[in-house]
Order: C-alpha cells, then sequence, then structure tokens
C-alpha cells in the first residue's frame, strides 16, 4: 500500500454566503483488492474509531484505523470463500448498542441465473469472536436468486431489522416476469439462530439500489430503485408493503439516496438509468440533470461535507466516459431550490474505476470523509476532508 498525498481546492460558494474554501487529500488505503463490490464504516473493534469494511470478491475484510495518519490501516480478514460465486454487499453498524459493528453480507451474485436458488444469492449474518482480528462465524440466512443490495434499518422504538434486495424477481429473463420480492428480517436475540423474515412483494423489476429513510425517532420508509422508478416501502402493523407512492416514476433507476436542501427541504439523487449516464436530483417540481457525461455510474452519496447545513452529493462511476476518464465528483447547491450545481473533481491524480462509494469521519474531526472502492483499479482510497485543517 502506498500512500499518496494529494491537494486540490475546491471554491464553494453558497447561497447568500460568504466563499470558502475546502480542500481534501487523497490517500489509497489498498492497491490490491480485486474487485470492491461494496465499501462501508464503522467501529469493528470498540476503540472509538470508524474503520472500513469491503465486500471483496471472494473476501470479506475490514482496516483497522490506526489514528494516525502517518501510520498505516491494517487488513483483516473477516471471511474467505463464503460461497462458489462472488460476495457482492456489505452491512455494517451497531445494532446492540456494545459500540461494535454488526456486519451482514449479501453473496453467491450470479445474476444470469434467475431459477436456480442454489447457484444464485446467498445472505449471511456474521458472528464477530471475541478476536475480531480472526474469521468470523458465517450464519447463513433466507435467500432469494440475485441478492444484490443489504441495508441495516432502524425502527422507530430503537429496535433493527435487515432489509435484503434481489436485483431480479425469481424465473426473469430480461428484467420481465416476477416481480422482485424483498427480504426484511427480524434479528432474534441470539444472532447465531434463527433469523424470522417477511417476503415483500414489490412488484418491481431490475431492483438495483435501496434507501433507508430515518430521521431521529421516526422510520419513514424504504426507497426501493429499479426499472419502474424509485418506489417507497411502508412499515406498519402487518409488516412492509408498497405504499404506491413514487418518488421517481417511470424512469429506470440504478442508485437511490436522499439529501437535504436544509431549511426543512429534502431532495432525491438517482443515477439513471441502472448503471447509467446520468446523475439527477429531484427537488419539489424539478428534474435537475447534474451531469450525462458518465458511464456505468454505481456509487452515490448524500451529506454534508462543508457544513452547509445542506447536503452535497458524491458520485463514482466505473467504465471510461467518452473521455477516457474515471473517478469520482462532488456536486455542491448554491440555490434554495436545488436546481443549481456545480461540478468538482476529487483527486483525479489517483485513478479509480469507482465502484463504492461512502462517507464517514474517520479522523475524528467532525466533518465526513469520503471512502470510495475502485473496480478495475482495484484501489480503496479516502479522500480526507481538510475543512478544519
Amino acid at each position: 500500500m502506498k500512500k499518496k498525498l494529494l491537494f486540490f481546492a475546491l471554491t464553494l460558494v453558497a447561497a447568500q454566503a460568504v466563499a470558502q474554501t475546502a480542500t481534501f487529500v487523497g490517500e489509497v488505503i489498498d492497491d490490491k483488492i480485486s474487485i470492491g463490490y461494496g465499501v462501508t464504516s464503522g467501529d469493528v473493534d470498540g476503540d472509538g474509531k470508524a474503520d472500513i469494511l469491503l465486500a471483496d470478491k471472494k473476501e470479506i475484510v475490514w482496516y483497522k484505523n490506526p489514528g494516525k495518519k502517518t501510520e498505516k490501516w491494517t487488513r483483516n480478514v473477516i471471511a474467505r470463500d463464503l460461497t462458489e460465486q462472488d460476495n457482492v454487499c456489505i452491512a455494517a453498524r451497531d445494532i446492540d448498542g456494545d459500540g461494535k459493528v454488526e456486519v451482514a453480507v449479501g453473496a453467491q451474485w450470479n445474476p444470469s441465473e434467475t431459477k436456480n436458488i442454489k447457484q444464485s444469492g446467498a445472505v449471511y449474518y456474521l458472528s464477530a469472536p471475541n478476536d475480531r482480528t480472526q474469521l468470523w462465524e458465517p450464519v447463513r440466512l433466507h435467500h432469494e436468486v440475485t441478492i444484490h443490495r443489504i441495508q441495516w434499518l432502524k425502527k422507530a422504538d430503537g429496535g433493527f431489522q435487515l432489509a435484503v434486495l434481489p436485483l431480479h424477481g425469481e424465473g426473469n429473463a430480461g428484467g420481465e416476469g416476477a416481480g422482485v420480492k424483498l427480504i426484511v428480517f427480524d434479528v432474534p436475540e441470539k444472532k447465531t439462530g434463527i433469523w424470522g423474515y417477511e417476503l415483500v412483494e414489490t412488484g418491481m423489476h431490475m431492483t438495483h439500489n435501496m434507501q433507508p429513510m430515518e430521521v431521529p425517532g421516526r422510520m419513514l420508509g424504504l426507497a426501493v430503485a429499479g426499472k419502474e422508478g424509485v418506489q417507497v416501502f411502508l412499515s406498519g402493523a402487518d409488516g412492509w408493503a408498497p405504499s404506491g407512492t413514487w418518488m421517481v416514476p417511470g424512469t429506470g433507476v440504478g442508485e437511490i439516496r436522499t439529501g437535504s436542501l436544509g431549511k426543512n427541504q429534502l431532495f432525491t439523487a438517482t443515477i439513471e438509468p441502472m448503471h447509467g449516464t446520468s446523475v439527477v436530483v429531484y427537488s419539489k417540481d424539478n428534474r435537475t440533470v447534474l451531469t450525462d457525461r458518465i458511464k456505468e455510474g454505481h456509487a452515490l452519496v448524500c451529506a454534508d461535507f462543508f457544513g452547509q447545513g445542506r447536503d452535497q452529493v458524491v458520485m463514482g462511476w466505473r467504465n471510461p466516459n467518452v473521455t477516457g476518464e474515471t473517478g469520482v465528483r462532488i456536486f455542491v447547491g448554491s440555490d434554495p431550490e436545488g436546481k443549481k450545481w456545480q461540478e468538482y473533481a476529487l483527486d483525479d491524480k489517483i485513478k479509480i474505476a469507482c465502484e463504492d462509494v461512502a462517507a464517514a469521519d474517520l479522523d475524528g474531526d467532525g466533518d465526513l470523509d469520503i471512502l470510495a472502492s475502485g473496480r478495475a483499479t482495484h484501489n480503496v482510497v479516502v479522500y480526507w476532508n481538510q475543512k478544519k485543517k
């Protein structure tokens, strides 16, 4: 692993605000990964620092946060060779309040096989040993074919569920046929035991990603993106069900994230269509295309990196576009309606064919940093937010 300290400056002009400058420092954490299907963060060992977790082709790994920029991140294997096919997704969150994340993953990635459940799809809860640098125990859960995305959901009562989203419905061909069944697990007291679950008929196809919509004390719903658009699913007395409310109707969507414009104004950010070319923001009655110059857009996150009181949009794509580029970009908004955005590169000197992206405060300075995994570039990269430096 080679550390690369590279700088770029952004001039950020917020509406009716004085311009400010923010600087990021890019660092390659690992340059020898296989694919890097999913990247996320959380405190794995309970030392109070956010670590990095990665679902790679055949291994689930975590990188221990050294706490000092001069020291290396230590790579630890959580699980290897869970299934014959690749791992595909990861979720990490402290669901029991002990200060350490619980981890669940999706595997047996075989998107062309929609009939044989033994050959397509797998879901595991990974039970941690006392020494979390050692291999964890895989607990196999129910699965459908083509498992693709996974998220921990926080309920209104403070408890948690595990949502798992397949890409296709059983027997589908070319995105046609039976609708996808969303799986929602209840977390048992004994996590190595039996996990109860419900299957939610979505009526949707090619469901590529989902976004929990949580506010303090409330679960507003789960936004699911697919061939038909983005639909909200709600949890009620009888379990989860489609609401019939479409955040994005009639347009194929691959990635979905939600953000805030400030003053209780929300927006929805998407990559369209699946593995698409465009990044789009929806706010009230507005649809704003931020860019249509990417190829195989596959990563999206919304967060306030600069303390503006509103969120920015970070996206990544993995195949060379018309100018031969892959990479990560940040879009900074400047108007209350969410129609005006400025695009900035995130350190193009570090080449990354971005497969996934996430936001986390990795250095504990109160500002969010950006972490990304690169597919063809085989790297994990952190873009350090230097706003307070």
